[in-house]
Order: C-alpha cells, then sequence, then structure tokens
C-alpha cells in the first residue's frame, strides 16, 4: 500500500514516560504481554488513539526470559528489551534504537567506514525526499518498490504540487546528481556513501530486521565500463563477508540471487546470506550491479576519450541496523545476549563485591586500578560501582547484555592482588577462572588472549551450527523433507522462474543464493532432471 503522511507536530512524537525497574528484577525488562502496538507480526500503519494509548506501555519486568527453544520469536523479542537494545516507536511498525543497541550499530559503522574509505569511496548526504517522478523513471524500480512507499502530499498546509517518496533508497535522486556531476571519462569513477535513514511501509515488522524506518549505508558508483563495476559490486560483498566473519563471527555464505530474487532495477544482484539460530535466513547484505539501468533511465552519460557519448555503469550496496538482529538471533542463548568481542561495546565489566563498610574502599580501589590498566590497553571496559544492586543481580544484568568477559574483585582477591575472571560463552563454573594476577601486563594478556578465544569460539560454533543444518538433496522431494524440516536444501538447480515459484508457494522457501563456492563436477537439475551449471541454496527466511 502507499501511504500519504502529513508532516506531524513535534509534541505528538514525543514518548511517554517509563517507569524505573523494580528492586526484584531479575534479567530486566522482558516484551511478554507486549503491547499491539508493537513489534510482533502486527500490520504496520499510523498511531491511532488507541494505539497511542499503549506505546509507553511496559510489559512485567519481574519474569525471566522466555527460553530460546520454546518461542524463538517471545525470546527474541524478550532479549531486546531486557538487554536495553530498542523500544517501542510512537507509531505503529517504528523503533526507538536505545543507546546499547546503537553502540553496536556505531561499531558497524566504525569498521566498514574504513573500509569504505581504504576502497576509494567518500561519504556524503542525499534528501530524504525524492520527487515521485524521479521514482517513475527506471520501470521495474517503480514497480519492486511501489508497495512499500511512504508518500508526502502536504506540506506547510498546502497540497504539494508533486508528491515526496521519503527515502525508500537513493538510486535515483543519486543518478539524478551523478548526471549533472559526470561530463567526462576524468570524473570517473564516482564512489560515495551514505549514512542513512530509509522509510518502507513494511506490512509485518520485526525490531531490527524489518522496521518502517530502518539505518543503513548505501554506497553508490559510476564507472566507465562493465568490467569496473562488476568488479566493484563484487568488491563489496567480499568487505561484507570478512565483517560477517571476522567482526561479528557469522559464517555468512556469499553469492549470486536468482533471477526473481534480484534488486528492483539491478542486472546482478549479491548478497550474504546468513543462518539464524531458528534455522531461518537472514539477508545480511547485498551488493548490485545495476548495469546500464539507471544511467539509461536519467540520461547519465560521459565523454569517452574517443570523444563519444557513453551511459554509465553503475553499483550500489548496503547494509542495515538488520545486522544487528542478526547478532541477537546467531549468537544468543536462553540468558540473553552474547556478543561477540570485537562488536560488543563493553568487552569487560568489573564487578566489586564487599559485604563490610570497612571493606567498600580497598575494594573500589583495586576495581578502579583494574579498569585502568585495561582501558589504557585499549578494551572497553565498564567498573560497575552502583550501590543499588546486589552482585547476583549484577551479574544477570551484565550476563544479559551480552558482555564478554565479567572481572569480580572481593576483599579476598584484593589481599591475593587476583580477580576472578568469567567468561559469557561459558556458563555457569566452567566458565570461571580464579586466582588472574592484578599485575598489568599479566591481566592485560590473560584478559586479550580470553576475548580472542571467545570471538574465535563463537564463529566456530556458528559454522558448526550452520554446517549441521544444511543439506544436499538432488530431488524436489528431498528439498520438500529438508525445509519441512526446519533445514536449508543444496541442490543443483537449473530450472526456470515458475519453477522457483512454485518451490516458494509449496514449501515457503526461496533460492536464498547460489553460491560463490561451488562443487565440482556434472550436476542433474534436482526440479527437472536437465544439465545444471550450479547448485542454489533454498531456505525459510525473514
Amino acid at each position: 500500500m502507499v501511504a500519504s503522511l502529513r508532516l506531524p507536530s513535534l509534541t505528538s512524537l514525543l514518548f511517554p514516560a517509563t517507569t524505573r525497574y523494580p528492586a526484584a528484577l531479575r534479567r530486566t525488562l522482558c516484551l511478554r504481554n507486549r503491547p499491539a502496538s508493537g513489534f510482533a507480526t502486527a500490520p504496520s500503519g499510523t498511531a491511532s488513539p488507541e494505539t497511542k494509548s499503549e506505546v509507553g506501555r511496559l510489559p512485567r519486568s519481574d519474569q525471566a526470559v522466555t527460553p530460546r527453544s520454546q518461542d524463538f520469536s517471545a525470546w527474541y523479542l524478550d532479549v531486546i528489551a531486557s538487554a536495553e537494545l530498542a523500544d517501542y516507536g510512537p507509531v505503529r511498525g517504528t523503533m526507538v534504537i536505545r543507546p546499547y543497541g546503537y553502540a553496536i550499530w556505531e561499531a558497524i559503522q566504525d569498521y566498514l567506514n574504513v573500509k569504505f574509505k581504504e576502497t576509494g569511496h567518500s561519504n556524503m548526504y542525499f534528501p530524504q525526499f525524492i520527487p515521485y517522478s524521479f521514482i517513475e523513471k527506471e520501470a521495474s524500480h517503480v514497480e519492486g518498490f511501489s508497495p512499500e512507499l511512504a508518500l508526502v502530499t502536504v506540506g506547510g498546509g498546502n497540497e504539494l504540487e508533486e508528491k515526496l517518496v521519503v527515502r525508500p533508497t537513493s538510486e535515483t535522486i543519486v543518478n539524478h546528481m551523478f548526471t549533472q556531476w559526470i561530463h567526462s571519462y576524468r570524473d570517473l569513477p564516482l564512489m560515495i556513501n551514505q549514512w542513512a535513514n530509509v522509510t518502507r511501509w513494511e506490512m509485518r515488522t520485526k525490531p531490527f530486521i524489518r522496521t518502517l524506518e530502518f539505518l543503513w549505508q548505501e554506497g553508490h558508483t559510476a564507472h566507465a565500463t562493465p568490467e569496473e563495476a562488476e568488479k566493484e559490486a563484487k568488491q563489496m560483498i567480499e568487505i561484507y563477508t570478512r565483517f560477517a566473519f571476522e567482526e561479528t563471527a557469522i559464517p555468512v555464505i556469499a553469492g549470486r540471487k536468482s533471477k526473481m530474487e534480484t534488486f528492483a532495477g539491478a542486472d546482478t544482484t549479491y548478497t550474504i546470506e546468513a543462518m539464524m539460530g531458528d534455522r531461518k535466513a537472514l539477508q545480511a547484505g547485498t551488493s548490485h550491479n545495476l548495469g546500464q539501468n539507471f544511467s539509461r533511465a536519467f540520461g547519465t552519460q560521459f565523454q569517452d576519450e574517443n570523444g563519444e557519448r557513453q551511459h554509465v555503469w553503475q553499483t550500489s550496496w548496503a547494509v542495515s541496523t538488520r545486522f544487528v538482529g542478526g547478532i541477537i538471533m546467531t549468537h544468543g542463548d536462553d540468558t540473553g545476549l552474547m556478543l561477540p568481542p570485537k562488536i560488543a561495546p563493553i568487552q569487560v565489566v568489573i564487578v566489586p563485591i564487599w559485604k563490610k563498610d570497612t571493606e567498600k574502599a580497598e575494594v573500589l580501589s583495586a576495581a578502579s586500578s583494574v579498569k585502568e590498566v585495561l582501558q589504557t590497553a585499549g578494551v572497553r571496559v565498564k567498573l560497575d560501582d552502583t550501590t543499588e544492586r546486589t552482585a547476583g543481580w549484577k551479574f544477570n544484568f551484565w550476563e544479559m547484555k551480552g558482555v564478554p568477559i565479567r572481572i569480580e574483585i572481593g576483599p579476598r582477591d584484593v589481599s591475593n592482588n587476583s580477580v576472578v575472571v568469567s567468561r559469557r560463552d561459558i556458563p555457569g563454573k566452567a566458565g570461571k577462572v580464579f586466582g588472574i594476577s592484578m599485575e598489568p601486563s599479566t591481566l592485560e594478556a590473560y584478559v586479550k588472549e580470553k576475548l580472542d578465544e571467545i570471538q574465535s569460539s563463537l564463529l566456530e560454533k556458528a559454522i558448526s551450527f550452520r554446517d549441521s543444518n544444511i543439506v544436499d538433496v538432488n530431488s524436489y522431494e528431498e528439498l520438500k523433507a529438508a525445509i519441512s524440516s526446519g533445514k536449508w536444501a543444496r541442490g543443483p538447480w537449473s530450472a526456470s522462474d515458475s519453477d522457483e515459484q512454485r518451490v516458494k508457494e509449496e514449501t515457503g522457501a526461496t533460492i536464498r543464493c547460489f553460491p560463490f563456492e561451488q562443487t565440482l563436477g556434472s550436476k542433474t537439475c534436482l526440479m527437472t532432471g536437465n544439465p545444471a551449471e550450479e547448485v542454489a541454496i533454498f531456505a525459510k527466511s525473514y
């Protein structure tokens, strides 16, 4: 559906105040008994008076998180609230990203910004409002995005002469500007990126995974030759792949989308597909070779070295706050969030413990010294020296927030000049080590070693889970059996678009990608029995 927006007053967007957590809290907030205006699979739309009355209503806070194995969706929503990652926005289907959740997004930005600049891209910004006529210029683009567009028809109390689209993506406005900036082959390649918000009027929403508005980066490039554009599109999906493996410990599968799943307006779409804890696929990032589709629609041309006018060849590529959801659903457990150290806003939390007032000063002094040692070493560390909560409550709270390492310091530890170190990825006593020296060089080396071990362990665990849930199939019956058991199916494919649509209708699964890594030897299409050059991966997805 196409929504027509009237710009609201600022006061209508204010979020109702919320209450502080009660002392009896064990696992902090969960989203059980969530309001109808929240992210559970409710149709999206503007807030009604009834919805507004529920926006600020928080669920009961004295309950543990729903077990992952019992109800994955409820668990996911519980973790988001309990770990203080996001909350409901006043408009149905939107979310407020809280500081801890935004810090994860900032970590994503920090890594990718460096990689973008290393590969010759510059950051800039384009307007959020796009003339509707721009969207109409590229036929497949408008067809693909029309159901998700939000339109502004009134501004300043007057009907607009031309309705404006609230940015769903920026290929059209980018081409409008590229046409003004590109004149000669000397102006190429032109390679830019922007960090921005995007609006897509989704019918069914889920926090971080699919919301009316989300944050992302979108890169756009223009080149003189198709070979340069193809090289760029593949380079960017490789950057996303390395980021997923090395920073977020998510073992994505990189590959090419089928024709049916290709981005509207692109010649080819490359993707990274991640397996979530419920074995559904998450499209975590895409890179599109746009060919000359947009440059022909907008007349984006350059004069080549022979004096001939040519249309530029283009790419676009993006990852979004969806990656935050992917991190939650890949690594989290029944206790809550579990963050890979490289992406964690807090890598180490220090919890000082004392019973007597006479012990407080020396324990806090030792804890402060440990914090300074680790902070100086470049570790992101927090000292929880609050006095309102017990040590047990703090343990639970920081475990819920997924902090990789907890350091405990009590009076006996101070006397022994040592600390207790607990790993988030190894529950209970098995993950706790006593008697680690406070001596700066020893402590620094130990903590850094354990952070590296946790990062590697999370990746290895995710790889094992992924590989054990992919089934190789050679017939449609085998494919259906694999999908019905909740797994991914991998098999030879050379069938038609109508066959692909049949699979989607009959199983709920789609072709996630044709992986870059392909098996050698002759293959026979699982659907038609005809020769096939590639295997495809099928899965249900978010």
